[in-house]
């Protein structure tokens, strides 16, 4: 049995570092925050027990660099090391470092990371699990005339991705054979320059679809469970800005078989933590594997609305090796939305809008949460992503949840010079009329900010 977790080290910044350094003050855990020079006066700072820094603001030099993560941890004492998510959160090198090293890692076991970081692998291994697939490659695709004879069998549109890619990011959509070699190259370079591997594979790009995913708890003694569906079909390319739970507008029977799948292909992938299976599905009701996420997603608070889990506490009692003691399916109770708000603009196809807020006003009330990291006087940093906040409310069915959401957003005022954030926009795209009837899509993000000629 591993120890009770005594110290720990939260490697990472912003909302998730404070949101991780809460739920460690309720069970009674030391928190140490590590801190680039750009976030040594951040609230993750102020609030965790101790505190140091491990490098300048670029977050190569600090966040992203494991020597200096691994000698904070020593240097104070602590025992285990809770990644959050992005930065070195997937990578299994670090997790590898932390349990040679003797800290708990309060994630998923490293050889469980690569094995499913490695998106063709992960592909593989759930086919054999017998979670539905999309056509396309179960290796990497060597060349480019290769990439373009399987293109032509599987059928346009098709998309490249990157076999380390995620996040969003390391992805082309190809919609006719002559625009094909100019995006092999430029996905390669990306994610060569991005991740460090040109490797890609392809497969058959879905339109129109929605993006679905199970939450699913494993413990060390074998208990695997999910704890409900999420959607998150409302994205700007191929990143999320909203997401529900429970999946509005499935039959009952189909979440079922989507959360039997994924608890089945995180049986077979030895899955141990916290983790996501995400699922595309098309407009006659099919579903198939997109990926997992071995990690605390950012959507994970509509999660927690509706069940009542603390999924970091979870994550906690999974790394110190107790049982889990959640039921299959959680608890859940009414709809819970979240809103991410961004320091971006929409009407410049979300250009990043950092700068110093001279303004922060945000939302409360009945049912209403915020997780951030900001106020007035916080000079947005460029080094990092641009979430500033996530806006998550509550209601007892989906129509209360949306009209609590859009006073919420109504209420949120994030000014500044040069800055411009989501929230208008989001406000607006609760009100239409597909999102308000559950039948939106990935494309409904893109289709309303397309450049006006432009293809939606």
């Amino acid at each position: 049995m591993t120890p009770p977790i005594r110290k720990l080290l939260v490697a990472n910044r912003g909302e998730i570092a404070v949101r991780i350094i809460r739920t460690c003050a309720e069970l009674g855990i030391d928190t140490v925050a590590v801190h680039s020079a750009a976030d040594r006066d951040s609230p993750a700072v102020r609030m965790a027990g101790e505190s140091i820094q491990i490098g300048p603001s670029p977050a190569k030099r600090s966040y992203l660099y494991i020597p200096a993560v691994i000698e904070a941890a020593r240097a104070t004492g602590a025992d285990a090391i809770h990644p959050g998510y992005g930065f070195l959160s997937e990578n299994p090198d670090f997790a590898e470092v932390c349990e040679a090293e003797g800290f708990v890692f309060v994630g998923a076991p490293a050889a469980v990371m690569a094995r499913l970081g490695d998106k063709s692998t992960a592909r593989a291994l759930m086919a054999e699990a017998g979670l539905p697939l999309l056509p396309g490659s179960r290796d990497p695709v060597e060349t480019v005339d290769e990439a373009r004879d399987l293109a032509g069998d599987i059928g346009y549109p098709v998309i490249l991705k990157a076999v380390a890619g995620g996040g969003g990011r390391g992805m082309r959509v190809v919609r006719d054979p002559s625009e094909f070699a100019a995006a092999w190259q430029q996905t390669r370079a990306g994610a060569t320059a991005v991740f460090g591997d040109g490797r890609l594979y392809i497969e058959r790009y879905l339109e129109p679809a929605r993006h679905v995913e199970a939450q699913i708890l494993a413990d060390t003694h074998g208990c695997v469970v999910h704890v409900g569906l999420r959607d998150c079909s409302l994205q700007r390319r191929h990143q999320k800005l909203v997401e529900e739970a429970p999946a509005p507008g499935l039959p009952a029977e189909l979440a079922e078989r989507i959360g039997a799948a994924a608890v089945r292909g995180a049986r077979a992938a030895g899955y141990v933590g916290a983790g996501t299976v995400e699922f595309l599905l098309d407009a006659d009701g099919n579903f198939y594997f997109m990926e997992v996420n071995c990690r605390l997603q950012v959507e994970h608070p509509v999660t927690e609305m509706i069940t009542g889990i603390d999924l970091v506490a979870e994550q906690l009692r999974i790394a110190a090796g107790e049982r889990l003691t959640v039921p299959p399916g959680g608890l859940p109770r009414g709809v819970a939305i979240e809103c991410r708000v961004n320091a971006e603009d929409p009407g410049r196809e979300f250009a990043p809008a950092p700068g110093t807020l001279t303004e922060c006003v945000l939302p409360g009330g009945q049912f209403t949460r915020v997780d951030t990291h900001i106020s007035a006087g916080y000079s947005i940093p460029p080094n990092y992503d641009s979430l500033l906040a996530k806006v998550i409310v509550w209601g007892p069915d989906r129509a209360t949840a949306i009209a609590r959401m859009r006073r919420a957003l109504a209420e949120t005022r994030i000014r500044g010079a040069g800055v411009a954030t989501t929230a208008e926009f989001l406000h607006d795209v609760l009100d239409h009329p597909r999102f308000r009837a559950a039948t939106h899509d990935t494309a409904l993000i893109g289709s309303l900010t397309a450049p006006v000629g432009a293809p939606a």
